[in-house]
């Protein structure tokens, strides 16, 4: 238990049986009334911002996730095949899970997975990777500042520059989805 004023930002919580990520916390004072902390929190199983008020020095059940450092495998009907790297188990994620960073998954890539117990939470790809054009766009607003769709060979699409061509092997931040360089 932690006490509400002690929250940070990343830290995992428990409220009634689910599990939220601490993404703000700030304390509110009012001329009438008792301060509180309002937080913005974000639920793990449905991804969704909730917004919550707690009480001064309120206790707050904190919540230790495990790390695992997982090598994907391959897709398996709508779900994905991971291989934990530290005891070689098969680890299967559901898609809602895995969520948009499917664009920069392919054979190999390792990454860490948030568990409590055995349910996986959440999924960090590294930041940056290096994956190869399988294809070039051109679009009328890319035309114009000079830029140009890449489609990478996971399937991620990012703006590169005109000199990028099919076949380059390109440095890709997978936070932001954006180009890094060439190679």
């Amino acid at each position: 238990m932690v006490l509400s004023n002690q929250m940070n930002p990343g830290m995992t919580i428990s409220i009634n049986g689910k599990l939220y990520r601490v993404e703000s916390c700030v304390k509110v004072t009012v001329p009438k009334g008792a301060p509180f902390i309002k937080a913005k929190l974000c639920d793990f199983s449905t991804q969704e911002i909730v917004e919550k008020n707690f009480k001064l020095d309120q206790n707050v059940k904190d919540v230790s996730m495990a790390e695992r450092h997982l090598e994907f495998l391959y897709l398996e009907g709508k779900d994905y095949l991971f291989l934990d790297i530290d005891t070689l188990e098969q680890v299967l994620i559901p898609s809602k899970v895995v969520g948009e960073k499917v664009n920069y998954l392919k054979e190999g890539i390792s990454l860490i997975a948030s568990f409590f117990g055995d349910t996986v939470f959440a999924v960090d790809l590294p930041q940056f990777l290096e994956l190869m054009v399988a294809k070039t766009e051109e679009t009328k607003a890319s035309a114009a500042n000079g830029a140009r769709i890449a489609i990478l060979e996971t399937g991620a699409k990012i703006e590169v520059p005109p000199f990028i061509d099919v076949g380059d092997i390109l440095k890709v931040d997978t936070m932001t989805n954006e180009y890094i360089q060439r190679v």
